[in-house]
């Protein structure tokens, strides 16, 4: 993944939040237009960075840091069949999941994109006083429900092709009944599809909080124009 994809944030943002950092004349010569080219520019990189870090082989299964797991409170029975000598069905599972994240990612490019064109200047202005996972969260409070029904078909497809994605159901949905696992966990597909939106925004908001802290290590043209001008 390329690191510093978020760094216009800052930079594009400044303009607006603290312009007694530099002269009236400086900041004349660059536009508003300038100013959310950048950041707009930041976040088109920063959400394809994600999900083509995410949307490959093994880029669920071969990252610790998304990988998914059964739930946990079937973890118990996994260790079960792996006592009995069934870990390959739990590893197989486990692997299921993962691939179909993997599929499911690439259909978040589209809606991503589309949320950067519709940001307005007060979503511009909101990403630099929200924290460091600010463009993060305009991403997901905007595309989230929608990314949530693109990736539940790609998760479904996927999952049925193993036929232990009907045994987990059956097994999870007792489970369910029973207050020992959430509903939305007693499916294995809404399990997979949350999951992967949770991957995908943990890795953009990983990036983001990188490039806020090196903000001049893009070095993309806007950047060096507005750095340059705020010296």
């Amino acid at each position: 993944m390329k690191p510093r994809i978020f760094a216009p944030i800052l930079a594009a943002v400044m303009i607006w939040a603290y312009p007694a950092w530099s002269s009236a004349a400086a900041l004349d010569a660059i536009s508003n237009r300038d100013a959310v080219a950048g950041l707009k520019e930041a976040l088109v990189k920063g959400s394809q960075a994600a999900v083509a870090s995410l949307g490959r082989r093994d880029g669920f299964f071969g990252n610790p840091q998304v990988k998914i797991p059964l739930p946990e409170s079937l973890r118990r029975a996994e260790g079960l069949m792996r006592a009995v000598g069934m870990g390959k069905y739990a590893d197989e599972l486990v692997l299921t999941m993962n691939r179909a994240a993997e599929e499911a990612v690439p259909q978040a490019t589209k809606l991503l994109l589309d949320a950067v064109k519709k940001m307005t200047v007060t979503d511009a202005k909101a990403i630099l006083t929200g924290g460091d996972d600010a463009a993060t969260q305009y991403f997901r409070r905007t595309t989230s429900a929608q990314l949530h029904d693109r990736f539940l078909p790609i998760v479904r497809k996927a999952t049925a092709r193993v036929q232990l994605a009907e045994k987990y159901n059956e097994y999870a949905g007792k489970a369910a009944r029973f207050g020992l696992l959430s509903k939305q966990d007693a499916n294995l597909d809404e399990y997979v599809t949350g999951k992967a939106l949770d991957g995908l925004f943990l890795t953009m908001a990983d990036e983001e909080k990188k490039l806020r802290q090196d903000p001049l290590g893009a070095g993309s043209s806007i950047i060096r124009k507005v750095f340059g001008a705020l010296r």
